[in-house]
Protein backbone atom coordinates (compact mmCIF):
# COMPACT_ATOMS: atom_id res chain seq x y z
CA UNK A 1 0.00 0.00 0.00
CA UNK A 2 1.35 3.39 -0.94
CA UNK A 3 0.68 6.73 0.68
CA UNK A 4 -0.26 9.72 -1.45
CA UNK A 5 2.35 12.41 -0.70
CA UNK A 6 1.76 16.14 -0.88
CA UNK A 7 5.19 17.42 -1.84
CA UNK A 8 6.74 14.45 -3.65
CA UNK A 9 6.67 16.18 -7.05
CA UNK A 10 7.38 19.64 -8.37
CA UNK A 11 4.45 21.86 -9.38
CA UNK A 12 3.88 22.55 -13.07
CA UNK A 13 3.60 26.06 -14.43
CA UNK A 14 0.07 27.41 -14.99
CA UNK A 15 -1.66 24.17 -14.12
CA UNK A 16 -3.33 22.57 -11.13
CA UNK A 17 -4.46 19.03 -10.39
CA UNK A 18 -7.46 17.94 -8.37
CA UNK A 19 -8.25 14.40 -7.24
CA UNK A 20 -11.92 13.54 -6.74
CA UNK A 21 -12.37 10.49 -4.50
CA UNK A 22 -15.82 8.96 -4.16
CA UNK A 23 -17.96 5.96 -4.92
CA UNK A 24 -20.57 7.61 -7.18
CA UNK A 25 -18.87 7.57 -10.58
CA UNK A 26 -21.74 9.35 -12.34
CA UNK A 27 -21.62 12.34 -9.98
CA UNK A 28 -17.82 12.41 -10.17
CA UNK A 29 -17.85 12.60 -13.97
CA UNK A 30 -20.63 15.22 -14.08
CA UNK A 31 -18.85 17.31 -11.48
CA UNK A 32 -15.50 16.99 -13.28
CA UNK A 33 -17.13 18.13 -16.53
CA UNK A 34 -18.68 21.11 -14.72
CA UNK A 35 -15.28 22.09 -13.32
CA UNK A 36 -13.68 21.87 -16.76
CA UNK A 37 -16.46 23.99 -18.32
CA UNK A 38 -15.53 26.92 -16.09
CA UNK A 39 -13.09 29.26 -17.84
CA UNK A 40 -9.74 29.48 -16.12
CA UNK A 41 -6.30 30.92 -16.71
CA UNK A 42 -4.94 27.61 -15.46
CA UNK A 43 -4.86 24.23 -17.12
CA UNK A 44 -6.97 22.06 -14.82
CA UNK A 45 -6.22 18.34 -14.53
CA UNK A 46 -8.83 16.18 -12.85
CA UNK A 47 -8.25 12.63 -11.70
CA UNK A 48 -11.07 10.40 -10.49
CA UNK A 49 -10.73 7.56 -8.01
CA UNK A 50 -13.28 5.48 -6.17
CA UNK A 51 -10.87 4.88 -3.29
CA UNK A 52 -7.26 5.20 -2.20
CA UNK A 53 -4.50 4.09 -2.49
CA UNK A 54 -3.95 4.91 -6.13
CA UNK A 55 -2.25 2.24 -8.27
CA UNK A 56 1.54 2.57 -7.79
CA UNK A 57 2.40 1.48 -11.36
CA UNK A 58 1.20 4.84 -12.74
CA UNK A 59 2.85 6.96 -10.06
CA UNK A 60 5.75 8.00 -12.29
CA UNK A 61 3.39 9.66 -14.82
CA UNK A 62 0.88 11.06 -12.32
CA UNK A 63 1.23 14.85 -11.84
CA UNK A 64 1.49 16.48 -8.44
CA UNK A 65 -1.93 16.57 -6.80
CA UNK A 66 -2.76 20.02 -5.46
CA UNK A 67 -6.15 19.28 -3.88
CA UNK A 68 -7.94 16.11 -2.81
CA UNK A 69 -11.73 16.27 -2.61
CA UNK A 70 -13.39 13.42 -0.74
CA UNK A 71 -16.95 13.17 -2.06
CA UNK A 72 -19.21 11.72 0.62
CA UNK A 73 -22.65 10.64 -0.57
CA UNK A 74 -24.85 11.28 2.47
CA UNK A 75 -27.30 8.65 1.22
CA UNK A 76 -24.76 5.82 1.31
CA UNK A 77 -23.00 4.38 4.34
CA UNK A 78 -20.72 2.54 1.91
CA UNK A 79 -19.55 5.91 0.56
CA UNK A 80 -18.74 7.16 4.06
CA UNK A 81 -16.86 3.97 5.04
CA UNK A 82 -14.95 4.09 1.76
CA UNK A 83 -13.80 7.65 2.46
CA UNK A 84 -12.80 6.70 6.02
CA UNK A 85 -10.72 3.80 4.68
CA UNK A 86 -9.12 6.00 1.99
CA UNK A 87 -8.00 8.71 4.42
CA UNK A 88 -5.30 6.49 5.93
CA UNK A 89 -3.53 6.44 2.54
CA UNK A 90 -3.01 10.21 2.50
CA UNK A 91 0.18 11.81 3.78
CA UNK A 92 -0.34 14.09 6.78
CA UNK A 93 1.05 17.07 4.83
CA UNK A 94 -2.06 17.04 2.63
CA UNK A 95 -4.10 17.94 5.70
CA UNK A 96 -2.32 21.28 5.85
CA UNK A 97 -4.98 22.82 3.62
CA UNK A 98 -4.95 20.54 0.57
CA UNK A 99 -7.95 18.35 1.45
CA UNK A 100 -11.64 19.11 1.61
CA UNK A 101 -14.80 17.08 1.97
CA UNK A 102 -17.76 17.46 -0.37
CA UNK A 103 -20.95 16.14 1.22
CA UNK A 104 -23.59 15.47 -1.41
CA UNK A 105 -27.26 14.67 -0.98
CA UNK A 106 -27.65 16.27 2.45
CA UNK A 107 -30.64 18.32 1.31
CA UNK A 108 -32.99 15.35 1.26
CA UNK A 109 -33.26 14.69 4.98
CA UNK A 110 -35.63 11.73 4.58
CA UNK A 111 -33.05 9.86 2.45
CA UNK A 112 -29.89 10.45 4.51
CA UNK A 113 -28.22 7.33 5.86
CA UNK A 114 -25.02 9.06 7.03
CA UNK A 115 -25.27 11.38 10.00
CA UNK A 116 -24.23 14.95 9.17
CA UNK A 117 -22.38 15.14 12.50
CA UNK A 118 -20.29 12.11 11.48
CA UNK A 119 -19.05 13.96 8.39
CA UNK A 120 -18.40 17.12 10.40
CA UNK A 121 -16.44 15.12 13.01
CA UNK A 122 -14.41 13.41 10.28
CA UNK A 123 -13.58 16.78 8.72
CA UNK A 124 -12.69 18.18 12.14
CA UNK A 125 -10.48 15.16 12.89
CA UNK A 126 -8.54 15.80 9.66
CA UNK A 127 -8.61 19.63 10.01
CA UNK A 128 -10.33 20.03 6.66
CA UNK A 129 -13.34 22.05 5.51
CA UNK A 130 -16.66 20.55 4.38
CA UNK A 131 -18.78 21.83 1.52
CA UNK A 132 -22.40 20.69 1.38
CA UNK A 133 -24.08 20.55 -2.02
CA UNK A 134 -26.62 18.86 -4.25
CA UNK A 135 -24.85 17.72 -7.40
CA UNK A 136 -28.14 16.87 -9.13
CA UNK A 137 -28.97 20.58 -9.40
CA UNK A 138 -26.95 22.20 -12.19
CA UNK A 139 -26.83 25.69 -10.63
CA UNK A 140 -25.56 24.34 -7.32
CA UNK A 141 -23.07 22.10 -9.15
CA UNK A 142 -21.72 25.14 -11.03
CA UNK A 143 -21.46 27.24 -7.85
CA UNK A 144 -19.69 24.40 -6.04
CA UNK A 145 -17.31 23.93 -8.97
CA UNK A 146 -16.46 27.63 -8.85
CA UNK A 147 -15.76 27.44 -5.10
CA UNK A 148 -13.55 24.38 -5.56
CA UNK A 149 -11.66 26.05 -8.40
CA UNK A 150 -10.90 29.00 -6.14
CA UNK A 151 -9.70 26.60 -3.44
CA UNK A 152 -7.64 24.72 -6.06
CA UNK A 153 -5.98 27.94 -7.22
CA UNK A 154 -4.95 28.65 -3.63
CA UNK A 155 -3.75 25.09 -3.00
CA UNK A 156 -1.70 25.11 -6.19
CA UNK A 157 -0.03 28.38 -5.16
CA UNK A 158 -1.54 30.51 -7.93
CA UNK A 159 -3.12 33.05 -5.57
CA UNK A 160 -0.61 35.56 -4.33
CA UNK A 161 -0.66 36.32 -0.64
CA UNK A 162 -2.76 33.30 0.36
CA UNK A 163 -1.47 29.85 1.26
CA UNK A 164 -3.48 26.65 1.47
CA UNK A 165 -2.85 26.44 5.21
CA UNK A 166 -3.99 29.99 5.94
CA UNK A 167 -7.05 29.57 3.72
CA UNK A 168 -7.95 26.30 5.46
CA UNK A 169 -7.63 28.04 8.82
CA UNK A 170 -9.95 30.82 7.63
CA UNK A 171 -12.50 28.30 6.38
CA UNK A 172 -12.36 26.40 9.65
CA UNK A 173 -12.75 29.51 11.80
CA UNK A 174 -15.68 30.76 9.70
CA UNK A 175 -17.42 27.40 10.15
CA UNK A 176 -16.86 27.53 13.91
CA UNK A 177 -18.14 31.12 14.06
CA UNK A 178 -21.32 30.15 12.20
CA UNK A 179 -22.09 27.49 14.82
CA UNK A 180 -22.77 30.29 17.31
CA UNK A 181 -25.64 31.45 15.10
CA UNK A 182 -27.52 28.17 15.44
Amino acid sequence: MSTLTAFGKLPTLNSATILLVGTNEIFQKEFAETILEETQDLKINIHLADCLPLPPERDHIRPRIDLIVFMVNMQSKHSYRNIEASLVHVDANFFLGKVCFLATGAGRLNQISVDVNAVLKLADLYCSPVLFCELECKKIRIATAQRLLRILQICAGHMSGVSALSFSSLMKSSIEDSSFLA
